[in-house]
């Protein structure tokens, strides 16, 4: 009796929480809600479809990511998981989705925090370098491209070396092949390739006449904001890196705050479909044994 109304409890927050979260955010945006009303909805579709291959994408990383630290998720608990973790990301500030992922990994498969963090800087690192390449490809020569890309993985390196120099038990732990590296940067590429769609979708809704070119470049700048989302969903911060690098990408000031609404907007449409998704999924029966134990966990501390 007292697992199961453990579960029922964990269950019912979980489902009130990220509720309360939704209709939260767009009571303090009401202007997402008008933005979707006068939005031709093909392009809603476009962006919703295009965000859909993205998560697919994400989900397929993680998987990688986790198999990286020597263990393995059931497929229907890693898209779960992802989940969860992406509308946390969307709501929370500071990366929150790693963070839950993380604690999530920690409590059900005693993933070590510390090595979960190295694959992660890893995949940040990935990230980091091929959005530098898009950043400057799509309106530069190739070439300043390349540069930008070799330097963007320079500082990676040193980042993860310096990371691993402090680390080197959590090091040891890990089970990165040559197999699961090529995994990780294809994903990684499919996964900016998607993104760059959904922003791409957003700016013509926006009527803005951009090239494949430009699109390309605004989705390198776009996606740095992730290294300093210090607001719920990179709110602000993302407007600003795309305006610092308007000289690159060429899109009026106009067309980004406008496809940044509809892409919000309609995002957080997405993430009500995934929530729902979920639930289709008996999302209880997936995660309660790891959010019991994490209960648990709490509660022994105390």
């Amino acid at each position: 009796m007292k697992k199961i109304s453990l579960r029922l409890v964990a269950s019912i927050a979980i489902l009130t929480l990220t509720t309360f979260m939704f209709i939260w955010y767009l009571h303090g945006h009401p202007e997402y809600v008008t933005q979707l009303l006068h939005t031709q909805p093909g392009w809603l579709v476009l962006i919703v479809v295009s965000s859909l291959f993205a998560v697919y994408a994400l989900n397929l990383l993680y998987d990688v990511l986790v198999r990286m630290t020597g263990k393995q998720l059931k497929p229907t608990e890693n898209i779960l998981l992802t989940i969860y973790s992406s509308i946390a990301n969307f709501f929370g500030p500071l990366q929150s989705g790693p963070g839950v992922r993380a604690a999530y990994l920690k409590t059900k498969h005693k993933v070590s925090l510390r090595a979960y963090f190295l694959v992660t800087l890893l995949y940040y690192a990935t990230f980091a370098t091929i959005n530098a390449f898009c950043l400057l490809v799509g309106t530069r020569p190739w070439w300043q491209a390349l540069l930008a890309s070799v330097g963007a993985a320079a500082v990676s390196y040193g980042v993860i070396r310096f990371a691993t120099s402090r680390r080197k038990k959590e090091t040891k732990l890990l089970h990165i092949t040559p197999k699961l590296i090529t995994a990780m940067v294809v994903l990684t590429a499919l996964q900016v390739s998607f993104i760059g769609l959904r922003y791409y979708f957003a700016l013509q809704a926006a009527h803005a006449h951009v090239s494949i070119g430009q699109a390309i470049s605004y989705t390198g700048a776009a996606n740095f904001a992730v290294f300093v989302s210090i607001t719920p969903d990179g709110v602000g911060i993302r407007e600003a890196f795309l305006l610092f690098a308007q000289n690159i990408h060429h899109v009026s000031t106009h067309a980004i705050v406008a496809a940044n609404v509809i892409d919000r907007a309609t995002f957080v449409l997405f993430l009500g479909v995934l929530f729902i998704i979920a639930l289709s999924l008996h999302a209880r029966d997936g995660l309660q044994p790891g959010i019991k134990k994490f209960f648990s966990s709490a509660k022994d501390t105390e």
